[in-house]
């Protein structure tokens, strides 16, 4: 079975896909979780990232809020690089060296993930998360073109998800729609591209993501779905616009998009909080956004994605001057 071009997500899914991602060191698997509290401008992320071929997992938590985005300034930030990666090791109940635990409580719908910083903070009530994912729509898989992902398997749900994160001391309830996604195959560490991967919910019958073309600065959306009154299509063209602060960050946003069901996108977004990202040759300033979608109001991501040598030059614009 196929949506388009796109292979089914089937229950095995949920575990690794380590046995066909061939032999090349920088072959990878994902599983990335997002939460947020869009009430208070907190997002969150669980993310980890797997190269079988040399044992090793990084990625782990972090959470940002209004006032700051730099890495080391926001309330919690853990990336590990290199942490190793037991070969025979189960994505469906894993507790992971970044301090990630994902267990599956039914097979591509339900997850309970928890995370203990694996230096022993939360023992000091610096953080700690006990949530549950659980998904509002069937994994939706993403057709492999000159977006983003390119030769990337990958797939996105949005879930509902529920629980509570501990934070310097404070007890945070979580009760939101959130994304999470799945993707493996070749991820080698020079891959700069610049693009713009955007989620937006109101409903589990309202809700999109769109992915821009790759090095396309003008940002045309290649692929991605919209849901609307509860039906999903693909979104097979559109754009995305955004206006920047005067470091160079997205502070507004407009997505306008077409379905193949003929269906018009229009989501309007401001930025909340955000986080900038150096995940190896690329800078991700990601933002938590407050968005209307055809009309309704709703949340959701933008991952503004750079190249850093890019990065480094649109961040420059008017400051740097002659070294001659």
């Amino acid at each position: 079975m196929t949506v388009h071009d796109k292979p089914a997500v089937v229950p095995e899914d949920d575990n690794f896909h380590f046995d066909v991602l061939g032999d090349k060191w920088w072959m990878t698997e994902t599983a990335w979780f997002s939460f947020c509290k869009p009430e208070i401008g907190l997002g969150g992320w669980l993310y980890n990232m797997f190269r079988p071929n040399i044992g090793t997992v990084s990625g782990g938590c972090w959470i940002w809020e209004p006032g700051a985005h730099q890495p080391w300034e926001v309330p919690y930030y853990s990336n590990l690089t290199a942490m190793p990666l037991d070969r025979d090791a189960d994505l469906r109940d894993v507790t992971l060296r970044n301090g990630v635990s994902i267990r599956m409580l039914e097979p591509l719908k339900k997850y309970h993930l928890t995370f203990k910083d694996p230096m022993g903070f939360e023992d000091r009530g610096l953080i700690a998360l006990d949530l549950t994912f659980d998904a509002v729509m069937p994994p939706r898989p993403m057709s492999k073109n000159d977006g983003s992902f390119q030769k990337l398997t990958h797939f996105d749900q949005f879930g509902h998800v529920t629980g509570t994160i501990r934070l310097h001391g404070e007890d945070i309830d979580i009760d939101c729609y959130a994304i999470r996604d799945r993707s493996w195959g070749p991820r080698p560490e020079h891959r700069p591209g610049q693009s713009a991967y955007v989620s937006g919910i109101s409903d589990p019958s309202r809700c999109f993501l769109v992915v821009t073309k790759w090095n396309d600065p003008d940002y045309a959306i290649t692929n991605g779905f919209f849901t609307l009154d509860g039906t999903t299509a693909n979104v097979v063209s559109g754009q995305r616009r955004v206006t920047r602060d005067a470091d160079g960050v997205v502070e507004t946003i407009t997505v306008e998009g077409r379905d193949d069901l003929g269906r018009e996108l229009h989501a309007e977004g401001r930025r909340l909080s955000g986080i900038i990202i150096n995940r190896h040759s690329f800078v991700d300033s990601n933002g938590l956004i407050e968005w209307t979608i055809n009309g309704v109001t709703g949340h959701g991501e933008d991952q503004d994605m750079w190249p850093v040598h890019n990065w480094t030059r649109h961040r420059g614009k008017g400051r740097m001057g002659s070294r001659t």
